[in-house]
């Protein structure tokens, strides 16, 4: 939705300056002169928000307040005022009628956007269609926790990634950080004293820069009531103390929308090549299937028709891995994609055990399958060793 924010003002620097603060974000602004020109627009385009002016020739900004409030159509539009320093008290004395705020000049257009953020859902305006961020980008993630080893075991379980983290124990502190570097996502505990988390929590999502920002809630497993209760207040996400880091950093790469498939998924000099990792949560394996048709669809456009199915990390073979394996080889034979196993020889001798593999046969390293799959000429099939 496009918000349609209304500046009722004499003075044209100012209406400029708004327009200028809110050229960032999504949203149409409209401008008049003097409150007979606002009462008119507003009328007919129905705002969303109006910025209006106290001291303005023809009709000053409490009449059309005034006016504005005695219009069935009309009185349900949030007003903030701007005022001059000396006439601060005349908009005290006239909030009564109605007004959502009010804003003295001059005034930092970071201030307005922030009142502005208070009342209307203000989104970011991207100036062109950007690419989907890879799990390989760099992030800047902040945690709001009073315990050292708690920020410690999360620098040190997600340093294989490329994202920064940045620990801080106090409200205030988290509040200065985001002032100066908003940043992609925040880990907060709920064990802060005095609730505050819940309190931090209200203010960032009153914070245009902050409104979006995922906020997940650290809190022990055994505290349901602050788990119903961080639920209740829409924090984006639980993780439980002890953390599971694994769980941690696949909701963290789903709440900042990362593109996870090139962890799986790579197009090389004519292959499809698949990795699963050494340990395959159903978590891994359901993200794994999600890019199946989507990566096939891409390979097969581009030219490709070989794939190798590298499994040689993973540490133990079960009935998640196993069903995903025989979806991507059923969808190679769709396709007639001609496919590799590549394994370690604890997976090879694991799959005598089940019937549905047993028949496997396996690659010792991916340049072993390119190597033989160039060769072949013949239709799908399953590599020989």
């Amino acid at each position: 939705m496009r918000y349609k924010i209304l500046t009722v003002d004499d003075s044209k620097t100012v209406r400029i300056i708004v327009r200028k603060a809110f050229k960032s974000y999504d949203c149409e602004i409209l401008e008049a002169g003097n409150g007979v020109e606002g009462l008119a627009i507003a009328a007919k385009d129905s705002p969303d928000l109006i910025l209006l002016d106290v001291t303005m020739p023809v009709m000053d900004g409490v009449e059309m307040l005034t006016k504005l409030k005695a219009d069935p159509q009309l009185k349900a539009i949030p007003v903030i005022m701007l005022t001059a320093e000396g006439g601060r008290d005349n908009v005290l004395k006239i909030a009564k009628i109605g007004v959502r705020d009010y804003l003295v000049k001059p005034f930092k257009e970071e201030a307005l956007i922030e009142k502005a953020g208070r009342v209307i859902d203000l989104k970011p305006l991207s100036e062109q269609p950007t690419k989907a961020k890879s799990i390989f980008d760099p992030a800047d993630i902040l945690i709001v926790e009073d315990k050292p080893a708690i920020v410690q075991q999360i620098q040190e379980g997600l340093k294989h990634t490329p994202w920064k983290f940045h620990g801080v124990s106090t409200q205030g502190e988290a509040l200065d950080y985001c002032a100066k570097t908003p940043p992609d996502l925040v880990l907060m505990s709920l064990s802060l004293p005095e609730e505050a988390a819940f309190t931090l929590f209200r203010v960032m999502r009153t914070n245009v820069k902050t409104k979006y920002t995922p906020i997940f809630a650290l809190v022990v497993k055994t505290e349901v009531g602050q788990q119903q209760q961080a639920q209740t207040v829409g924090f984006s996400a639980l993780i439980t103390k002890p953390i599971e880091i694994s769980e941690l950093e696949s909701k963290i790469a789903k709440a900042m929308n990362l593109d996870t498939s090139q962890r799986y998924f790579a197009l090389e000099p004519g292959f499809l090549v698949m990795r699963l990792p050494e340990n395959c949560s159903p978590s891994v394996l359901a993200e794994v299937a999600n890019y199946l048709k989507p990566k096939f669809s891409e390979a097969v456009d581009a030219g490709h028709t070989r794939m190798v199915i590298d499994i040689h990390q993973l540490k133990t073979l079960h009935m998640g891995v196993i069903k995903l394996l025989l979806q991507t080889m059923q969808t190679c034979r769709e396709l007639t994609l001609q496919f590799a196993l590549v394994g370690n020889h604890q997976i090879v001798t694991e799959c005598k055990g089940f019937e549905d593999t047993r028949n496997w046969q396996f690659y010792d390293s991916i340049d072993d399958a390119k190597a033989n799959l160039g060769k072949a000429t013949a239709a799908p099939q399953l590599a020989t060793a």
